[in-house]
């Protein structure tokens, strides 16, 4: 059995590339528009059974620079100057602010102090008596014990904490920090 070759002829060659290639680009525009034009569809999702999430409540952020302004506020009107953070629920810093003049210290103790205050849902001055019982209290990374940290609550759970530092006594920070505290409540 032979096999004949057949040739082409140039002109025939070209022709036919050009109508493959034709067809290659029209068929890559087609799905290009097609993709563009209806929407991805999402993959599956699972659903979870009942009981197996929860539903957190967090403070707005308007709400964490409410009482971060109205912590700063109260301690300026009594001339102290002050840092005020406020953290969430998880303790990641949602607000702070450095008043006039206050020491550079100021700002880590403020953020460790709501962070304490949230973590244990209590005021870090009544924090710092159970350090007689518990000494090692302190040594939790991020913490501190001092007076001037407060939870702030939503159905008896804590949501945020405000942090005051740089007055000249913590009873002073912690006053401060509960008329941050005080003005969500308003």
């Amino acid at each position: 059995m032979s096999h004949a070759k057949k040739s082409l002829s140039r002109r025939a060659r070209i022709a036919t590339g050009a109508t493959v290639l034709a067809a290659v680009a029209a068929t890559a525009f087609g799905a290009v528009a097609a993709n563009a034009a209806a929407p991805a569809a999402a993959p599956a999702a699972s659903a979870v059974k009942s009981g197996t999430t929860t539903t957190v409540t967090r403070l707005t952020v308007d709400a964490a620079a409410e009482a971060a302004q109205a912590a700063l506020d109260a301690a300026e009107k009594e001339g102290q100057k002050v840092t005020v953070a406020v953290v969430d629920r998880d303790g990641d810093t949602v607000v702070t602010l450095r008043g006039d003049g206050a020491g550079p210290q100021s700002y880590e103790s403020a953020e460790r102090k709501a962070y304490t205050a949230v973590s244990w849902n209590a005021a870090t001055s009544e924090l710092v008596k159970r350090l007689e019982s518990a000494p090692n209290l302190k040594d939790i990374p991020g913490t501190l014990f001092l007076a001037g940290g407060v939870p702030v609550t939503a159905k008896s759970a804590p949501v945020a904490g405000i942090g005051v530092a740089g007055a000249p006594s913590g009873d002073l920070d912690e006053k401060y920090a509960r008329a941050g505290a005080a003005a969500l409540g308003r």
